[in-house]
């Protein structure tokens, strides 16, 4: 597909078109020829102050930048990664003489975060939100020759109101948190488009159906004109409609004549045009292109084009030692895709930043399974004023990225507070409104606001192999639990969203990674093999995220240094990740056995209200977990017990000290079941006991409700009357909590 690019003043310059950085199209679905690169030097401003008069009446900007990078950038030729709250720009460009007669855009691929844009001194208008694409039309305020532009980018990251990603709201990098990007940091455009044109285009795909189903959406008059879509196969034309325009609300489909999947071993891509025409002037042409594949959920089943398909993800951070948010180049882009693909990855998590489109692009083109994720961290979500510029970002976001065959999921919040419940619970219903051809997750890790999501999932930092091998041997359960727990059920998909995390730090450099970092490369490599090895042997998982690809700033975990270098010995990675999956050579069932539930001991989700517990933080004599073990001294509360936070309208008990020792009696009418199960969330290590007998004995902890299989415990310890269950908990160090059920069940089946 060619990209043409006339020449364009800046400033007094002419550059060549090598001096342009980031010179390829930054949006190949969505392609005209009549299209120039604004990228290069711009005139430079920064300051405090808020006002916009004196800076516009300036008659030069102090300063040049490099765009498209931000200002904290080592390749903007700036560098400086302190707080600033207005960053301005300013240049020059003539329009070409073709584009008479045309309408034209000024087109940002995204700049962080409310952004004003003036051209020759005419406000063209605002856009709030730092992630993705926006545009004005210039058409009746621009002139053939020296126009102006002029863009204002306020930027406050302390402020409560931004969506952050992984930028540091301190004033240098910590912990998780990285430089800041400030401003434009995506390509910059000028795009010449017909009287009437296509804006958008979604294209669903229909295998089964040999054919594609397009919703063009045209914006200008459409009376006398028609509309022609044609798919190619390479330089063969496989599929062609034609008729008036407007379509209206029905799709077009367009039938082909060859069908080719695309599948991670040959992601085949179909290309598209479609063309405006008045009788036979073409009044306006787009080229795009997309790929025949489907994505379906059934129960446990997470299946692309009808088939398992482990997903072997890494979490991508999409951060560059000299770009930050932005790729050196476009070859940087692909080459991060190679980089996972040679370690036996087959897909990432685009985690805490809207990838641009050429690494979608990439993905597309080499057989890449993504997650979409938005940069969900740093908001104070009790503010309602949030809510509209992230409805209005993911909006934008999906409408852009719905066509590509390689982003496979939404994943719009990660590890969010519980305040953030309601705007999460609408962005989720507007994604799924947006795209019906995806599962969405409401938020991966942590606090989860519904029961209903399309997919479950999990983070566990557990370093070593052997507990977290066991950990997750027993969740998801095999048995569909309700709802109301949010635990990993067998009638959806679920997996392991970030693991590992691996820390791998040379002697004499500072940095931090998961746990104790391994002693030498062999211990490394060894622990990488038990931790992905565990997953992979776990039938009901679809699939895990390794964290994470590289190095980012102070996070030393990646399996690449920073600037992408190899840390390990690739081959061995490549093969650890590689090995057959359970869920491949043995999938669970689509249909979870029908079950009937008797639940003996509530926790504080279930009907009715929270179980009453005794409860003490004192050491008890030996013997308390007896049933005759008088606990008449013990304190009564309500569960859950802790002081956890996202879990407080959980909580019922505070309890903040090390230990807690437990009690609850309970009757059972000596009844028959098929299954028992513990329903908890502990956080610490925790050791229950059934009638004076160890039934469940657990390290670590987990982030909301897990269901243990206690059937073969349970049937031994369990008599018909009155039975007590005890718990001890102990807590190291983080959150603390603890809430459980005991759960008896009848299968439909009997």
């Amino acid at each position: 597909m060619p990209h043409g690019l006339p020449l364009l003043a800046i400033g007094l310059l002419l550059l060549p078109r090598q001096e342009i950085p980031r010179l390829e199209h930054p949006e190949p679905q969505a392609f005209r020829e009549t299209w120039a690169n604004l990228n290069g030097k711009w005139e430079y401003l920064e300051t405090d102050r808020d006002e916009e008069a004196p800076v516009l009446g300036m008659e030069r900007f102090p300063e040049t930048i490099l765009v498209p990078f931000c200002r904290e950038s080592a390749l903007s030729g700036i560098g400086r990664t302190g707080f600033v709250r207005n960053v301005w720009y300013r240049r020059r460009f003539d329009l070409p003489e073709a584009w008479k007669g045309r309408r034209v855009f000024l087109r940002f691929g995204a700049c962080d975060w409310r952004t004003t844009v003036w051209l020759n001194g005419v406000r063209l208008g605002v856009h709030s939100g730092g992630d993705v694409p926006f545009s004005f039309e210039i058409t009746a305020a621009a002139k053939p020759s020296g126009n102006v532009v002029t863009v204002r980018a306020f930027d406050d990251a302390r402020g409560g109101l931004q969506q952050l990603g992984k930028q540091s709201r301190a004033e240098k990098s910590e912990g998780i948190f990285y430089t800041r990007t400030t401003g434009i940091w995506q390509t910059v455009w000028l795009e010449a488009v017909g009287t009437t044109f296509v804006q958008a285009i979604g294209i669903v795909a229909d295998p089964e159906g040999s054919r594609v189903l397009l919703r063009p959406d045209l914006v200008g008059p459409t009376e006398g004109l028609s509309l022609r879509a044609r798919v190619l196969a390479g330089d063969e034309e496989v599929g062609r409609a034609e008729g008036l325009a407007p379509w209206g609300f029905d799709p077009l489909p367009v039938s082909l004549s060859k069908k080719r999947l695309w599948r991670l071993e040959d992601p085949f891509l179909y290309d598209l045009e479609l063309t405006v025409l008045r009788e036979s002037d073409v009044v306006d042409l787009v080229r795009s292109n997309f790929g025949l594949r489907t994505v379906e959920l059934r129960g446990p089943l997470f299946l692309l084009n009808g088939e398992p398909v482990f997903q072997r993800l890494v979490l991508d951070q999409g951060f560059y030692p000299d770009g930050i948010w932005t790729a050196p180049s476009d070859e940087a882009l692909r080459r991060d895709i190679e980089l996972a693909k040679s370690c036996g990855f087959n897909g990432a998590r685009l985690h805490q930043k809207v990838f641009e489109p050429r690494f979608h692009h990439w993905a597309d083109r080499l057989g890449y399974l993504t997650w979409g994720e938005g940069p969900s961290f740093g908001p104070d979500y009790r503010n309602r004023a949030v809510d509209l510029p992230v409805l209005h970002e993911w909006r934008a976001q999906v409408l852009r990225d719905r066509n590509h065959p390689s982003i496979v999921g939404w994943c719009p919040f990660n590890e969010s507070p519980a305040e953030a419940a309601p705007l999460q619970n609408a962005v989720y219903d507007f994604v799924k409104s947006l795209d019906a051809t995806r599962p969405v997750i409401d938020t991966s890790g942590w606090t989860k606001s519904r029961a209903d999501a399309d997919v479950g999932d999990a983070h566990e930092y557990e370093q070593d192999p052997a507990r977290f091998a066991a950990r997750w041997a027993r969740s998801p359960s095999p048995w569909p639990l309700p709802e109301r727990y949010g635990a990993p059920r067998a009638d959806r998909p679920f997996f392991v969203s970030e693991f590992g995390g691996i820390g791998w730090i040379p002697p004499g450099e500072k940095g931090w990674g998961y746990g104790s970092q391994p002693k030498t490369i062999e211990e490394f490599h060894a622990r990488y093999e038990g931790l992905t090895g565990a997953l992979l042997a776990q039938r009901f998982h679809f699939g895990f995220c390794y964290t994470q690809l590289t190095d980012v700033e102070q996070e030393r975990n990646g399996l690449f240094f920073y600037d992408r270098r190899p840390k390990f010995d690739l081959a061995k990675i490549r093969a650890a990740t590689s090995r057959k999956a359970a869920y491949e050579s043995d999938p669970p069932p689509a249909e979870a056995p029908e079950v009937s539930w008797t639940v003996l001991v509530p926790a504080a989700v279930d009907p009715g209200g929270p179980a009453a517990w005794k409860w003490t933080t004192e050491r008890p004599p030996e013997g308390w977990v007896e049933p005759a073990f008088d606990d008449s001294k013990w304190k009564s509360g309500p569960a859950g017990f802790g002081a956890k936070q996202g879990w407080e309208k959980r909580t019922g008990t505070a309890w903040t000290t090390p230990d807690l020792w437990l009690r609850r009696s309970f009757t059972w009418d000596g009844g028959e079941f098929d299954v028992a199960l513990l329903v908890m969330h502990y956080d610490n290590a925790t050791r229950v006991s059934l009638n004076g007998r160890e039934i469940l004995s657990l390290e670590g902890w987990n982030d909301a409700y897990g269901a243990f299989d206690v059937k073969d415990a349970v049937r031994s310890g369990l008599k018909k009357g009155e039975n007590l269950l005890a718990v001890h908990v102990h807590q190291d160090a983080g959150g603390q909590f603890f809430d459980a059920a005991l759960l008896l069940g009848t299968s439909a089946a009997r």
